[in-house]
């Protein structure tokens, strides 16, 4: 998982995020398909660099077979990519996010030049509370029933009896997301001032948690000069780490996350300081841990895409953090970003990347 490629004489391969994009992230898209669903997105990304299908070098997607309640679902979204001519192509039972890790490992490996990412979720047809259920412990955890929900207020909870934040400081926190989406993200499910409303678990109201809804997006890769020529702005990936917190929730400090510290740390965030931080923190409390734990000052602009409480497309909404501080670099709007992806209850496995634009 370290963000070192293997010594093969390809391990210095610079690999930017070259174009990103999203689809309106809705409540419920009952009369589209995934395949209805992914296809703009895909169009719209190859169109921004110009590339065609068979110019792609490598395809990976992120998704899962729960929330679609079918096993390998995601074949047939290939038909929306186009697997004719046969295509070099791989799949993560994951956020989008880890999907882009394996493109990234593709292409610093030499294996190919250009990448296609894309990732996608419908969380909208069953109750998306009771199928995170199921990735928690089958033994000791999973036969009571903890929802998500129930679990980050857990985590709140934590954090307010340590003196770490409070529930003033959590709605702050959701204010300026959906403030900033309002401002920035025509795509986001929810935007501009919301009710904090009654508690779904005590001490997190509706407002502290995200939205459930339906969306995807896609993000372009590409090594070296390749990558200089598709996009005026490259946002080289200048170091990527992912890893994972112990399965059973007894076992960890919830005010903490050192898997995203290490993670951190190991893509070389804490060797000079960022300007935007991408984090994907779908309750409020939780950008309270990933704050402390990425080291984020006062200084740093956190989400200013209004981040997963504006919209939380489950498998995909890891993805959009990294596209979202690629963009950012692209036009200019920053020049040093943190991106950082999570899964599973309480901030379990979290992925950190390291994006810079070149100096201006």
């Amino acid at each position: 998982m370290a963000h070192t490629a293997p010594a093969n004489g390809t391990d210095d391969r610079d690999i930017a995020v070259v174009a990103f994009a999203q689809s309106d992230h809705l409540r419920r898209t009952d009369e589209l398909s995934e395949v209805e669903m992914v296809m703009p997105v895909l169009h719209e990304v190859l169109v921004r660099t110009g590339l065609k299908t068979g110019e792609i070098g490598f395809t990976c997607s992120g998704s899962s077979d729960y929330l679609a309640g079918r096993a390998f679902s995601f074949t047939m979204t290939l038909d929306g990519v186009g697997a004719w001519p046969p295509i070099s192509e791989s799949h993560v039972e994951m956020d989008g996010a880890w999907a882009l890790y394996e493109a990234w490992v593709k292409l610093r490996t030499g294996e190919a030049d250009t990448a296609l990412v894309y990732a996608y979720g419908k969380s909208s047809p069953g109750s998306v509370r009771d199928v995170l259920t199921r990735q928690l412990d089958p033994y000791y955890l999973a036969p009571l029933w903890p929802d998500s929900v129930a679990l980050a207020a857990l985590q709140a909870r934590a954090l307010i009896d340590a003196g770490d934040t409070d529930e003033a400081a959590l709605a702050a926190v959701a204010a300026r997301s959906r403030s900033a989406a309002a401002d920035a993200n025509p795509h986001a499910q929810l935007r501009g001032e919301l009710p904090l409303g009654d508690y779904e678990v005590a001490p997190l109201r509706t407002g502290d948690c995200p939205p459930v809804g339906d969306g995807a997006a896609a993000v372009i890769l590409a090594a070296g000069d390749t990558a200089r020529r598709l996009c005026a702005r490259p946002a080289w990936i200048r170091g990527i780490d992912h890893r994972i917190e112990a399965h059973g929730l007894g076992l960890r400090d919830l005010t903490d996350s050192p898997s995203t510290r290490l993670a951190a740390q190991r893509a070389g965030l804490f060797d000079r300081q960022v300007d935007t931080a991408e984090l994907h923190a779908p309750f409020t409390s939780q950008e309270v841990v990933l704050r402390k734990a990425l080291g984020l000052g006062d200084d740093v602009t956190v989400n200013p895409s209004g981040g997963a409480l504006a919209a939380n497309p489950m498998m995909a909404a890891g993805l959009i953090r990294i596209g979202e501080a690629a963009a950012r670099i692209h036009r200019g709007a920053s020049d040093r970003a943190v991106a950082h992806a999570t899964s599973g209850p309480c901030l379990q496995q979290n992925l950190v990347a390291v994006l810079e634009g070149d100096a201006s």
